[in-house]
């Protein structure tokens, strides 16, 4: 990437054309970089949702499980990469005790000797998220000055990356893993002298991948482990060797993966083998040789010959690290489908589980809010049942409040006849899920075979229920507030504009990426007569309901004193005693543009707006130089100032709110002459179209951090409506013309 030289404020002609780069390939790369340049062992980027959400968008050096739990955060969470983008600064954690006491969520699941930095990136116009690097046990715990500015540099790099994209990058629902450029093997392969001299050494060697699949087995791995090495290659050890199905197996593994520090264990081999294996980490992996002990280790071993194996791969202890991550990962999420992919993610293959339907109780009966493994025809019959039936044990769970565990189909139809023909499923753990008493959904966790449960399994899984109960409830609370903030600004909004001959008219409205709460911005355009008409956009102060509610009060005065023949400055002077009246503490911003076509005069008056952007019929781009009066609600007694410009065929008009302009760390005065020089550029088109160049200048990955009200007017020639823009003429007169004063340009 070429960072020689800055992009000029305003362009004046279109860039020459050429490939578009790959946004999602040059991050993956960029990543892959930092990791290696800063001897980090593992490192990820996030980039902000449309939500106030963090997602990893790339990983490299993670395995899946610990990706998965922390791949959506609410940007609000006391998490390092939040902290990196709410406050724009460098965030560095020394230890695994700095991390307890500086996110000891985090610390939770992350119960491992590391250190990690966390940078903003900070790009021309917006932070776009924040590169995470993961850093060895032996790293010093303090990062140099050196250190913290080559960190912030390499994430600033990425920014500048994603700034020059030509569309934003994609936010993968399951993060991708970066590709490791420093070698060209792929998994599985190995050169044919490293293969020889593994093969020569006694006992067993293995390779292991970041993500535990073993890549490489020598020929010993039969004799010692039991299993040839087509047997194993592509397994999990844990899985392929039932007897190393033991919790601190798979965490010395995390711990070797995190730290890059060697580990080592032993363990037993049925009936009476012990074996020594030894674990070398690095950044493509982990070598395991494993070798004959030389004696029972007693105490040192990790395997107790008394658990016996379990049956598919699981484990008590396993499970429960499962739950442990879960429960961390529950407390971040943010919405209702958050929880179920976790859901899906951690506890299907925790328990071993086929098939997962999480309903919610609803109006007497049970919604599906999320499955897994069920094909849409089994859902179709198992959505919206009442909570009273006969056919699923849902209902009578969720009303006793206690689970229900069916080992088969015969112990299901025994009860509930109807059900295994309804999902022809073999076993069922069917868990309520109940917060304070009050039942909110019911949690039903499916197999393909029978299964019985045993009494530990059952007191997991109904700690498991109450887990989900929490976290289903918060999340339907946070989805049903953002639909209903998204409900009240629509309903407050116009929901049609008129036609006025002459004039064409595109209007759009963006709520804020970040927060939930309804904003205050509004837009209108109100016809007056046949040749009249008047377009207004405003912004009330603050983003909640009362905000909303005065938005619709002023945008009713408005609409009123419009059509009753007041002029623009009255139209103003009148709404805003009437806030004095209201005795409201909020202010309120607001430009009213009436529209002359028959004396060919646009009269502009303004309570403390952004000016409009103006096109002139010859192609040039300005911003209005408007002379403006005091916010409404500042001072009952308020003048509003009139400035008059003339409405020639081809002008255009472009009325926003601060949303548009106030990108963080930028200038807005700039930010507001580039678009008036991007109206000049831009070529003929529907507005909508224009109205997309325009946000897409301000906010190249369309998360914006206010909302954002849109209100474009075309005058056509001839007098009749278009749709596009006008065609340049030359010799107009200076626009922006105050009444009563000389001209004074378009600034």
């Amino acid at each position: 990437m070429n960072t020689s030289a800055e992009k000029a404020p305003c362009s004046t002609a279109p860039a020459p054309p050429g490939p578009a780069p790959d946004p999602d390939a040059g991050l993956d790369a960029a990543l892959t970089e930092a990791v290696r340049r800063t001897g980090a062992s593992a490192g990820a980027v996030y980039l902000l949702d449309r939500e106030p959400v963090l997602v990893m968008a790339v990983a490299f050096g993670l395995p899946s499980g610990l990706a998965a739990a922390w791949r959506r955060v609410p940007l609000s969470a006391p998490l390092p990469v939040c902290d990196a983008v709410q406050e724009e600064r460098f965030v560095w954690v020394g230890s695994q005790q700095d991390l307890a006491r500086a996110y000891p969520r985090l610390a939770a699941t992350l119960p491992h000797p590391l250190a990690l930095a966390a940078a903003p990136l900070a790009g021309a116009r917006k932070v776009w998220g924040a590169l995470l690097l993961l850093f060895p046990a032996d790293h010093p715990q303090r990062a140099t000055v050196r250190e913290r500015g080559h960190i912030t540099t390499l994430g600033r790099r990425i920014a500048r990356l994603l700034d020059d994209a030509e569309r934003p990058p994609r936010l993968p629902d399951v993060p991708r893993t970066a590709p490791d450029l420093s070698t060209g093997q792929g998994p599985g392969r190995a050169e044919p002298a490293a293969a020889d001299f593994a093969e020569r050494l006694p006992g067993a060697s293995l390779a292991l991948d970041l993500e535990g699949r073993i890549a490489y087995a020598s020929a010993g791995s039969a004799e010692v482990l039991g299993r040839t090495p087509e047997q194993l290659l592509g397994t999990l050890p844990w899985l392929a060797l039932p007897w190393l199905d033991d919790p601190a197996v798979e965490d010395r593994y995390r711990t070797a993966v995190i730290s890059r520090e060697p580990a080592a264990f032993t363990a037993l081999r049925p009936p009476d083998t012990w074996l020594e294996f030894r674990l070398y980490p690095d950044h493509s992996g982990i070598s395991v040789r494993v070798t004959r002990a030389a004696a029972d280790p007693g105490a040192d071993g990790v395997h107790d010959p008394a658990d016996g194996h379990r049956p598919d791969g699981e484990h008590q202890g396993g499970r429960l690290y499962q739950l442990m991550h879960l429960a961390a990962a529950l407390t971040e999420a943010v919405g209702v489908r958050d929880v179920v992919e976790m859901v899906a993610d951690q506890v299907l293959p925790a328990f071993g589980a086929d098939g997962l339907v999480l309903s919610a109780a609803d109006a007497g009966r049970l919604k599906i809010i999320g499955h897994c493994g069920y094909s849409s025809a089994s859902i179709a019959r198992l959505d919206g049942l009442p909570l009273d039936t006969r056919l699923t044990p849902a209902g009578h769970v969720l009303a006793s409040g206690a689970p229900a565990f069916f080992a088969d189909a015969s112990q299901m139809a025994d009860e509930y006849p109807g059900a295994p023909r309804m999902s022809g499923k073999r076993a069922w753990a069917v868990l309520p899920l109940i917060v304070s008493g009050r039942p909110v959904g019911v949690c039903i966790l499916s197999y393909d075979r029978p299964r019985a449960f045993d009494s530990g399994e059952r007191a997991v899984l109904t700690s498991l229920a109450g887990l989900l109960a929490q976290a289903v409830d918060r999340a339907r609370l946070y989805d049903a507030k953002h639909d209903l903030a998204d409900d009240l600004q629509h309903a407050l909004l116009p929901r049609s504009l008129p036609r006025v001959a002459g004039i064409t008219v595109a209007s759009r409205y963006l709520p804020a990426t970040r927060g939930l709460d309804v904003g205050g911005d509004f837009y209108d355009f109100i016809r007056l007569d046949e040749r009249t008409a008047a377009a207004v956009i405003g912004d009330v102060q603050g983003h909640n309901t009362t905000a909303a509610a005065l938005m619709g009060q002023v945008r009713t005065a408005v609409h009123a004193h419009a059509t009753a023949g007041a002029a623009p400055d009255e139209v103003l002077a009148r709404t805003n005693r009437l806030l004095a009246d209201l005795d409201s503490d909020l202010l309120v911003s607001c430009l009213y543009a009436q529209l002359d076509l028959t004396g060919r005069q646009a009269t502009v008056a303004s309570a403390g707006h952004p000016p409009p952007l103006l096109r002139r019929p010859n192609g040039r781009g300005h911003v209005l130089t408007v002379e403006a009066g005091p916010l409404l609600g500042a001072a009952a007694s308020a003048r509003y100032p009139l400035t008059a410009l003339p409405l020639l065929e081809g002008t255009l008009l472009a009325l926003y709110t601060d949303g548009l302009v106030e990108v963080p760390g930028t200038d807005a005065s700039r930010t507001t002459a580039e678009l008036a020089g991007l109206l000049g550029v831009s070529g003929a088109g529907p507005l909508d179209r224009l109205i997309d160049e325009l946000v897409r200048h301000s906010w190249p990955a369309g998360r914006h951090t206010d909302d954002i009200a849109l209100l474009v007017l075309d005058i056509a020639p001839g007098g009749a409506a278009r749709y596009g823009t006008g065609r340049p003429s030359d010799g107009d007169p200076p626009a922006g013309t105050p009444r009563g004063r000389a001209p004074s340009g378009a600034g």
